[in-house]
Parts: structure tokens; sequence; C-alpha cells
């Protein structure tokens, strides 16, 4: 497998949870519902909705696009069967990775209270040489 992208991303926490508290519906239109329940199971998800953004941020850079390419919530952060996250991608997101010939991924995420980074690598096949 060959790297076909790499995206990294940075997310204040702090703006994160005012842009919750201050736009309701932010929190459907950008996150899948998997998603909402898994940062809702602590008292303040401000921290994983933050990680979560950043890592679909990281995969938009990552396949070479910007924002508006696709909805947000076609890009999403699911946990493995080991708890690692890792990406799932539907809609628009999964049409883009197939055109950049993107058909793995590999996803960290971390988070402080103030910061939430993610870093992300897309892999794709070999070229034939």
């Amino acid at each position: 497998m060959d790297v076909v992208g790499v995206g990294v991303d940075l997310v204040e926490v702090d703006r994160m949870r005012r842009t919750v508290a201050r736009t309701p519906g932010f929190v459907d239109r950008v996150f899948t519902a998997g998603e909402r329940d898994w940062c809702r199971r602590v008292p303040d998800p401000a921290e994983r909705f933050a990680a979560r953004f950043a890592a679909k941020e990281a995969v938009l850079k990552a396949l070479g696009v910007g924002l508006g390419a696709c909805r947000l919530c076609d890009i999403e952060v699911v946990r493995g069967g080991d708890g690692a996250p890792s990406v799932a991608l539907h809609g628009r997101a999964a049409e883009l990775a197939r055109e950049r010939g993107a058909t793995g991924w590999h996803l960290s995420l971390t988070h402080t209270r103030t910061m939430a980074e993610a870093v992300v690598i897309a892999t794709g096949p070999a070229p034939h040489r």
C-alpha cells in the first residue's frame, strides 16, 4: 500500500464548546448519530466533539480537498473492536476517496482540556509500474 495523502488538524476545545452551545443544529449537521452518542457519554462532550471535528478536517486534507467538498457527516469516526478510532466514509466522501485511490485509513486522535488534534493517513494500492 502507498500513502495517498496525509492530513492533520487542530481544534480549540473551548471554541467547540461555544459553537455547540450557540448553534444547537451544528451537532446534528456535522456528526453522525453514532458520534453524537459516543461524545455525549461524558459530562462535557466538547473534547470528543473537537477531536472528531479535527478528524473530519484531516480526512479532507488527506484527500486533497477542502471544506464543502462533502457533508461533514459523510466522514465518520468509528471505534473498532479494540476501541481504536478509525474512519468510515459515506456518500460523497466515499466517492472522493475512490476517485483518489484511497482504500485504507489510519487515524490518531488526541485531546486535552484545551486542544484536540487528529492525524490521518490515507493509503491505497501501489500503482502498477
